[in-house]
């Protein structure tokens, strides 16, 4: 079964396993969004759209139809 970055919880951590790089901004590639790194749900905002993250130390805000293209294995 496969996971996406989507369906994590508030303060779940996990790693990314894969993702289309087509579909994946080049600032998130560029920030740490690769498969190997660890990813850790920090904040959800109040309608669900965008989720803050932490990647590699850094805090970036991804949109959850971005976050639904990234495939993790969970921790």
């Amino acid at each position: 079964m496969q996971t996406h970055l989507c369906h994590l919880k508030k303060g779940e951590k996990a790693i990314i396993k894969d993702f289309d790089v087509e579909a994946i901004p080049l600032k998130l590639l560029e920030m740490g969004c690769l498969p190997g790194n660890l990813v850790e749900l920090i904040q959800v905002a109040p309608f669900g759209d965008p989720l803050y993250l932490n990647i590699n130390g850094a805090h970036v805000a991804i949109r959850l139809e971005t976050a639904c293209i990234i495939e993790i294995d969970g921790l």
